[in-house]
């Protein structure tokens, strides 16, 4: 009998050590996520303040009455260096990313996210010179409350969202297909149909991405291997801070007030 009661002791002190563990890799994966987003917001603002002038002189793209592009605005956004700014960070998540992960340390890691982060930035820049401020704060902050409940359900589900994450994974392949047909097909039927299938499958992501984190932690949390539980969790980070941003790019096409 007393064989087995400090084995029931042995079990809950290891389920309570894993909880623990599980709570500090969430915090880290969260915020680690969080410095991205800000990164990636800071980035796109002084981006977009390089890019536009109210002087007149030598520019030759007016966005509105007031505001012109300058040479730096041009040189990003009407000339072909702009499939580099859109297309780069795509490359590097397809070609890069893993290569990242297999070979460089937890902090390599970490800091090739942050390096991302700032590319996104740049992508993402342009909103500002089509969006009101007011709305971007506005679908930022609702992103936010879906995000996080969204994230949360995800967290606390008994339900195995394994199979839903590998339909959704195969979703984000078709739709961006259609976004570059879209390019230059430019209908605007197709626009409202990509941004509504988008934020059904980034909300499902989501979710399904942080069950993923959650049981990975949990699987491997007994090998005790602190450096790849850091890669792991810089990896989770960056699944839900490509969620965040795709959901928010969505949401910003059917609430956001155009210039």
């Amino acid at each position: 009998m007393a064989n087995f009661h400090q084995a029931d002791v042995r079990v809950g002190a290891r389920a309570a050590d894993i909880d623990a563990g599980l709570r500090a890799h969430m915090n880290k994966v969260y915020g680690t996520m969080s410095i991205g987003m800000l990164i990636t917001a800071l980035a796109a603002w002084a981006v977009a303040g390089l890019a536009v002038t109210s002087d007149p002189m030598g520019a030759t793209v007016a966005l509105r009455e007031g505001q012109y592009l300058t040479g730096f605005g041009e040189a990003i956004y009407m000339s072909p260096l702009k499939y580099a700014v859109m297309f780069g960070p795509l490359a590097f998540l397809f070609f890069g990313w893993g290569t990242l992960m297999n070979r460089a340390s937890a902090a390599g890691v970490q800091l090739g996210f942050f390096v991302f982060a700032s590319a996104i930035g740049l992508s993402l820049s342009s909103i500002f010179l089509v969006y009101t401020g007011a709305s971007i704060v506005q679908t930022f902050l609702v992103t936010s409350i879906a995000f996080g409940s969204l994230s949360i359900w995800g967290y606390v589900t008994k339900r195995d969202l394994s199979a839903m994450g590998g339909f959704l994974i195969m979703g984000v392949v078709g739709l961006l297909i259609a976004m570059i047909i879209n390019m230059f097909m430019q209908s605007g039927i197709m626009t409202l149909a990509i941004s509504a299938i988008g934020v059904v499958i980034f909300s499902g992501l989501t979710a399904y991405y942080t069950q993923d984190i959650k049981n990975t932690y949990i699987q491997h949390a007994a090998h005790g291997d602190q450096e790849w539980l850091s890669k792991a969790a810089i990896d989770g980070a960056m699944s839900l801070y490509l969620a965040f941003l795709n959901l928010f790019q969505f949401l910003l096409m059917f609430l956001g007030s155009r210039e």
